[in-house]
This record gives C-alpha cells, sequence and structure tokens, in this order.
C-alpha cells in the first residue's frame, strides 16, 4: 500500500503541484515572518550590548515610556567620585538626545521614520564586557563646537564627506546649526544603528545644545577593572551616590532598552504570521477540494484495493501517506522560499528605517521545525476528510464502472454550517462588545468560524443563485451557457469549496476597505467638527520640535495667537498612559467642550480629563490621578471634564509647567495658530509661516484641508499594506480555481468528447469553461462582500467610543472588488480550456 501510493502521487505530479504551491506559500510567510524576527531581534540586541558601559548610573526612575527624553541628570561632580571607585577603570558622562536631524544636500531629512534621530557627546568610552562598540573609524573626534561626527550610514546617506559643512536642526532653543563633518563613527567589530542617524558633538557643545549648559550627564559610564565583575562595581558605585541616582549593571540596561524596543517592534511578526495563517486557511480549502476530487476519481482503483484485501485503514492511510508527502515537499521547498520573503521583508522595512542590511539573516532550528510542522499539519489535516470517504468504499463497487464516493448528506452539512456560523457569531459579539481578555483572539476566531460555517453550509445557500446564473447564461448563450450552468450545479461542494477560498480573501478586503474608509470619514467630520485656529504647526515625523518656533511666529504680522501643545507619557497602574499639555492661559481656546468645571479651573497640579476615559477609570472632578513619570510618581487633582476632541490627542490635560516639573523636555508638539486683521489674510500669513520653518525641513504649516490629509495618509498606508498582504490569498483562492477546473476537465474527459462528437465547437467549449469559472468567482465574490460588509459594519459600530463615530461603505470600491473578480474567473480559466480544447475526440470518448 505504501508503495502503491507514493505511485499515485508520482503518477499526479501536475495535478497535484499547484496544492503543493498553496502550501509552499502558507509556509514562506511563516518561515520569512520568524526569521525576520529573530534577525531583529538578534541586531537590536548586539547593538544594546555595544551602547552601554560596564555600569551605568542614572537618575532613579529617569526613564520614560515610548521613547520620551527625561530631563533628569546626573552632576558632572560624580564623575571623578565613579572613576575613582577602587575597581573602576574609567568614568565617562554621556550628554543624549534625540530629534536631531542631519539635512541632506537636497535640503530633506535622513531618516526619522521608525528609528530615532539621536545626538550625543563623543567619549570613546569601551563598551560593556570591554566590547570597542562605537568607534572613529575615519577622521578624528570632534574638539570645538562647530565640528560633528556622523556615523557611517548617515554620512552616506546625506552624501557628505570629511570636510564638509553639516546642517543640522534639532528640538532644543537652538534649533539650526551647521557643523563642520570631522570624522565618521562605526562598529568596528560588527553591528549597525539599525537606520537611526547619530550626530556626535565634543562634550561642552552637547551640553549647551542638549541641557541648556548645564555641567551635567544624561548618565554615567563606568568602566571595570579587567576581572571586576559589572554586579561588583555597581554596588561600589552605589555606595557613594545619592539617593535620587541609580546604579545598574550594563546587562540590565542593555536588556531594559532591548526589550522595550523588541516589544514595540514585536507587532511586525505578529502582523505578518497572522497573513501567513489567512493564507494557510485558504490553502486548506485548495488541499481539500484537490484531494476530494482526486479521491473521487480514484475511486474505482481504490475499490480494486479493498477487493484485494486492503483493509479500510489502509486504504485511508495511503490517502494520508500522500498527503504527508505532499507536505513535506510544499514545506521545504516554502522554507527555501520564506529565505528570500525574509530577505525582501529585511529590504521594505529598510524603506521605513529600519535598516538591518548589515546583518545576516537567523535561520533558527524553532524556524525549521515550525515551518514543517505548519507544512505537515495543514496538509495531512486538509486530506483528512477526502481520506476518511475513502475507507467507506465497498469492495463490491470494483465490479461497477462508475464508483460514487460516499457522501455526507447536504441537510446535515447545511445544518452543521448554521450552527458553527451562529457560535462564531456569538464569539465574534463577545470580543466587540463584551469586556474579555484578549479581545482580539475572541474576535479573529468569531470570523473564522463564521467563514468556515458559511463555507460549510454554502452548497444550500449558494442554490438560488447558481440556479438564477443559470438561467442568465441560458439566456446570454443558449446551450453552451445552460451547460456551464448545469455543471455548476451538478456538484455544489465543489464549486462552493473552491468559491470559498476567494470568499475568505475578499471577506478581509471589503472589511478593511469599510474600516479604512470609516476611520477617515471619522477623522475628517472630528477635524472639522472640532477644528480649532486657522493653522496647525506640527513635525511630519512626529517628534518634538523647538519651543523657538512658537516665539518666531508670534512675532509673524498677521498672527493673533499662538497656542503650544505638548505630549508626554506616564504609567498608570503599570500601563501606559499619554498626557497632553498647552499654556492655561490658551485652554479656551481649544474650545473644548467642558462637561464640568471651567477653562480657568485649569492649573498646575490640575488636570483635565476626557469624559470617556474618565467614566472608563471612574474618576471625576476632586478626585486625583497619580501617574509614574521621570521625576516619581505625581498626584494630579481632577479639575474638569470635557468631550472627546480630536485636537486633544490624550485623555489627561494638564498645563506646560506641570510636563516640564515632570521631568519632561521643553519642547512643543504641535502649535494651533489663529489670524486676522488687515495684514491676515490667511494665504499671505501661511506663506510668512513656512519661511519661519523654512530651514526645518521636519515641521509643517498647515490649513484644515492638509491637517485632515496628514491625518488620513497613515490609514491609507495601512489598508494598502493590508491589501498587499491579502493579494497572497487571493493568488491562492485563483490557483484553487484554476486547479478545480483542471481536475474537473480530466474528470469529465469522456463528456467533453462526447459533446465535441455532437457538434460542440472548441470556442464553445472554451465559453463553457470559462463560464463555469465566472460562476466560482461570482459566487466567493458574492458570498465575501456580503460577509465583508457585516464584519466591516459591525466592527465599526463597536468602535463607536472610540472616536471612530462614522459608518462608511465605500460602494465604488466594492463594485471593483465585484469586476475583478469577474475578470479573475475569466482569467483562471485560460489554461484549462485551451487544455479541454486540445483533447482527441476519439481519445477522450475512449476513456474510461
Amino acid at each position: 500500500m505504501i508503495r502503491a501510493a507514493l505511485k499515485s502521487l508520482l503518477g499526479r505530479k501536475l495535478r497535484l503541484l499547484m496544492s503543493t504551491f498553496a502550501i509552499v506559500l502558507g509556509v514562506a510567510f511563516v518561515a520569512g515572518s520568524l526569521m525576520f524576527s529573530d534577525t531583529l531581534n538578534r541586531s537590536l540586541t548586539a547593538l544594546f550590548d555595544a551602547t552601554v558601559g560596564d555600569v551605568v548610573v542614572r537618575p532613579t526612575g529617569g526613564q520614560t515610556v515610548d521613547g520620551f527624553i527625561s530631563t533628569q541628570t546626573v552632576p558632572a561632580d560624580l564623575v571623578d567620585e565613579l572613576a575613582a571607585l577602587p575597581d573602576a577603570a574609567r568614568a565617562d558622562g554621556n550628554v543624549n538626545a534625540d530629534g536631531v536631524y542631519v539635512v541632506d544636500r537636497d535640503g530633506k531629512l535622513v531618516g526619522g521614520l521608525g528609528p530615532p534621530a539621536l545626538g550625543s557627546n563623543w567619549t570613546g568610552a569601551p563598551a560593556a564586557g570591554g566590547l570597542l562598540g562605537l568607534a572613529i573609524v575615519e577622521g578624528a573626534a570632534p574638539r570645538t563646537g562647530d565640528e560633528v561626527v556622523l556615523d557611517e550610514s548617515t554620512a552616506e546617506r546625506a552624501g557628505y564627506e570629511i570636510g564638509d559643512e553639516v546642517p543640522i536642526t534639532t528640538g532644543t532653543e537652538q534649533s539650526d546649526l551647521a557643523a563642520t563633518l570631522v570624522g565618521l563613527a562605526g562598529f568596528p567589530e560588527g553591528g549597525s544603528l539599525n537606520g537611526a542617524t547619530l550626530a556626535l558633538f565634543d562634550t561642552r557643545t552637547a551640553q549647551e545644545l542638549f541641557l541648556d549648559g548645564q555641567d551635567a550627564f544624561t548618565d554615567v559610564w563606568v568602566t571595570a577593572e579587567p576581572g571586576v565583575s559589572q554586579s561588583e562595581l555597581a554596588a561600589q558605585a552605589r555606595e557613594v551616590l545619592p539617593d535620587e541616582i541609580e546604579a545598574v549593571t550594563g546587562e540590565k540596561a542593555a536588556d531594559e532598552s532591548a526589550s522595550d524596543l523588541l516589544e514595540a517592534v514585536s507587532f511586525l511578526t505578529t502582523f505578518l504570521l497572522i497573513f501567513a495563517g489567512i493564507a494557510l486557511v485558504v490553502g486548506s480549502f485548495l488541499i481539500v477540494n484537490t484531494f476530494s476530487i482526486l479521491v473521487a476519481q480514484r475511486g474505482r482503483e481504490l475499490a480494486l484495493f479493498r477487493a484485494l484485501g486492503a483493509s479500510r485503514r489502509q486504504v485511508t492511510w495511503s490517502v494520508l501517506l500522500e498527503a504527508v508527502v505532499l507536505g513535506l515537499v510544499g514545506a521545504t521547498l516554502g522554507l527555501g522560499l520564506g529565505v528570500l520573503l525574509a530577505i525582501g521583508i529585511t529590504a521594505v522595512v529598510g524603506s521605513f528605517g529600519l535598516d538591518l542590511s548589515g546583518q545576516p539573516l537567523v535561520l533558527a532550528p524553532r524556524t525549521v521545525l515550525a515551518s514543517y510542522a505548519v507544512g505537515i499539519v495543514v496538509t495531512t489535516a486538509a486530506a483528512w476528510l477526502p481520506a476518511r470517504r475513502t475507507g467507506r468504499i465497498a469492495p463490491v463497487q470494483a465490479l461497477r464502472d462508475d464508483v460514487a464516493l460516499p457522501e455526507t448528506s447536504l441537510r446535515r452539512r447545511f445544518a452543521l454550517g448554521c450552527a458553527l456560523a451562529a457560535a462564531g457569531l456569538a464569539v465574534l459579539a463577545l470580543g466587540l462588545f463584551v469586556d474579555v481578555p484578549r479581545a482580539g483572539w475572541w474576535i479573529g476566531a468569531g470570523v473564522l468560524a463564521v467563514l468556515l460555517g458559511v463555507s460549510a453550509a454554502s452548497p444550500v445557500l449558494s442554490r438560488p443563485l447558481l440556479v438564477a446564473v443559470r438561467a442568465v447564461f441560458a439566456r446570454v448563450a443558449g446551450a453552451v451557457g445552460n451547460l456551464a450552468g448545469q455543471n455548476s450545479l451538478r456538484n455544489p461542494r465543489r464549486t462552493t469549496a473552491t468559491a470559498s477560498a476567494l470568499m475568505i480573501g475578499l471577506t478581509l478586503a471589503c472589511t478593511m476597505a469599510i474600516i479604512g474608509a470609516s476611520a477617515k470619514a471619522s477623522v475628517d467630520a472630528a477635524i472639522e467638527e472640532s477644528f480649532v485656529g486657522d493653522f496647525v504647526v506640527s513635525s511630519a515625523l512626529g517628534a518634538p520640535f523647538s519651543p523657538a518656533v512658537a516665539e518666531r511666529m508670534a512675532e509673524v504680522p498677521g498672527v493673533q495667537r499662538v497656542v503650544r501643545e505638548r505630549f508626554g507619557a506616564g504609567l498608570l497602574d503599570g500601563e501606559r498612559q499619554s498626557v497632553a499639555g498647552t499654556d492655561p492661559d490658551e485652554v479656551g481656546t481649544l474650545e473644548l467642550d467642558l462637561v464640568s468645571g471651567t477653562p480657568d479651573d485649569l492649573a498646575d497640579d490640575t488636570v483635565f480629563l476626557q469624559r470617556s476615559w474618565a467614566e472608563e477609570q471612574g474618576l471625576e472632578v476632586g478626585d486625583t490621578v497619580e501617574l509614574e513619570l521621570p521625576t516619581g510618581d505625581r498626584s494630579w487633582e481632577v479639575a474638569g471634564i470635557f468631550e472627546d476632541n480630536p485636537v486633544v490627542l490624550a485623555p489627561i490635560l494638564t498645563t506646560i509647567d506641570t510636563l516640564v516639573a515632570a521631568g519632561f523636555q521643553d519642547r512643543d508638539n504641535a502649535l494651533i495658530l489663529d489670524v486676522g486683521g488687515v495684514a491676515g489674510d490667511a494665504a499671505v500669513v501661511q506663506d510668512r509661516l513656512d519661511e519661519v520653518v523654512a530651514d526645518q525641513p521636519a515641521v509643517t504649516v498647515k490649513n484644515q484641508q492638509e491637517f485632515a490629509a496628514e491625518q488620513r495618509e497613515p490609514i491609507d498606508n495601512l489598508v494598502l499594506t493590508i491589501f498587499a498582504l491579502l493579494g497572497l490569498a487571493l493568488v491562492i483562492a485563483v490557483l484553487g480555481i484554476v486547479n478545480t477546473l483542471a481536475l474537473s476537465i480530466i474528470e469529465r474527459t469522456r463528456e467533453i468528447g462526447l459533446l465535441r462528437a455532437i457538434g460542440l465547437s472548441r470556442q464553445q467549449l472554451r465559453r463553457m469553461i470559462t463560464m463555469e469559472s465566472v460562476v466560482i468567482a461570482l459566487l466567493g465574490a458574492v458570498l465575501g462582500l456580503i460577509l465583508g460588509t457585516g464584519f466591516g459594519v459591525a466592527l465599526m459600530y463597536a468602535l463607536r467610543d472610540e472616536g471612530l463615530e462614522v459608518i462608511s461603505i465605500p460602494v465604488g470600491q466594492l463594485a471593483i472588488f465585484l469586476g475583478l473578480s469577474i475578470v479573475v474567473g475569466v482569467l483562471a480559466a485560460v489554461l484549462p480550456a485551451r487544455r479541454a480544447a486540445r483533447l482527441d475526440v476519439l481519445r477522450a470518448i475512449a476513456t474510461e
């Protein structure tokens, strides 16, 4: 039986090729995602290991969430004390900052999208464990205020060489400067900044730029003497430090930094694995269909095995063996393709700034095991039902010319599908409307259950549509159209199983189209309703900018008012919580819809809360909010409650002085400008404002329409990315249609020969096969559009309390999906129709 199964598999290589390809694509996505994740993890871990000292001395609690830089510092006089420790070889003070952008020769910023734009002082201190770490690889270190060193990658991307003048923009009071490039920094022992940019100054210049001239440091590295452990040196350092300063080992500091960043980028791997799962589910439909057709075609052969003494188990296992071999081949090819996919993912994220080009791909054992496990398990599971039916063939059926595999009744299948869909709707409702842990898993499980349930019930659900399509085809194309419609109705299981793969892809595409359109419509509605002022000034990169910008814009003729906004983040009960700040005298300008309190109630150490968030937290006016901030735990009194407002992008609003006192940097995130008066023509004033920030490419001036367009852009990018990834599922669905038609033609060889013998022309035969393909694609499209619209509306309704109050159905886009599905049906039929038309009539008639 084993030999027979393997010979059967080898005898049907072409028939199984496209089924294997579905597994190859799914496994490739899994392998590529895991390889990218492992490569990113190793790269970031190596980077942070090379960017800490043996012991790091820093302000206690001076770390912030989401990359905000604290203003807490270490006094300079501690450096000499630390260097004098018995087991310390040296101590070096560091001045670190972000938002330090290099401007290239074309006047554009280098980097900034994703990885940070960093600034620091050059010390030459060795990294932890004696690693060389960052070093000057060409030129010299900076010695004066007009000199700078750049990392090699940044200098290359910006087009600068040693001796060139480099324009730099920062978020500090001295927002623009130019310095001569005197050296290039890099990692001689291997490594990179992973797309981050780095500008290095001499220590005094860095203190002037980033610490307002304080003789202090962001942190201090203490290097251990040979043979001294990091923990021993840290213990010695703690003995000379005041309470507000802490000493941690370099290993701990590196782990903290790496784990925070890895957690932040882990969504990339999760995102890719979700689409790998979608591809595998869609591929499963193709495998089930392929094995069902192949087993049906081999019915007499399998009955003969039974007549010759093979047991039911042997026959069933022979089919499963074929599936295992198919899974092995698919997993092997998928693993190889996964390497190429990982390279592609690395290149794509590199275009967004996360440069991993210098890191070799990591092929970990778990990736290999996962690839083969996924390939074999999915293929075997998909083939199990067809294999199980083979064991129900009676030996006496070998004596018949026509052998039909036993099938479950459509009535039982319909009932099972409806029950599964109903259960899926219940689970989906729990995830959407009930506060359950890991709601995303509930939503995903509910959607999958509904899709599988509708797929199971579709042979009955789709019958009215198939009957209607047959009638239309018969009227339009006569006998040929009637034949195509009858062929679709002949085996509704096969038709709907093939259509289901396309249905899943289009369901998700339609859902995302509705979510994207609704999100953009909600943004437009919120901005139109709540936009205050005439212009918004912000950074295109989302980074803070110099407060000097607000001062200069206030002096522009025609500008009547400048309202500043700032953002920070702290921890509330261990969870990240964003905080906004503004000038208390300008609260009225924000036109907040206050539920309680008045604009004058906002003062230092008090907060206004968004109504929805306050209700969620159970807070009212007079209560206190306790947050863990860079300067330690702070308690702020609730002075007012306001309705959600798109201008205030945080649930907590306080004053700018309160944020500065909490340890956040004195930099603005956004400005709201009012213009008016004789000199206040909006277009003229905008030109003047643009001149103010002409030398700061990161800062832009936007009116209401431009601001709304900027808010819509990330939504468009996300939707397009998801559409691109869903294209993989749609490719597999198209392969399913091609495979089903090709196998159906083999199964109907004699029938096709008879049709040709009684006068059906080759052109008419091609038309009939094409119409059958269009029926499958149309059925999948209609089911996908209906389910996708339902899911999209339900999701948006569930998110109405999150500010997404407008539900928009992009009818034109959905119509395009329907039209493309018909085109897909026509194209998928090209090769099967061509093969059918080339069959020799006499040989086809003689086929058993």
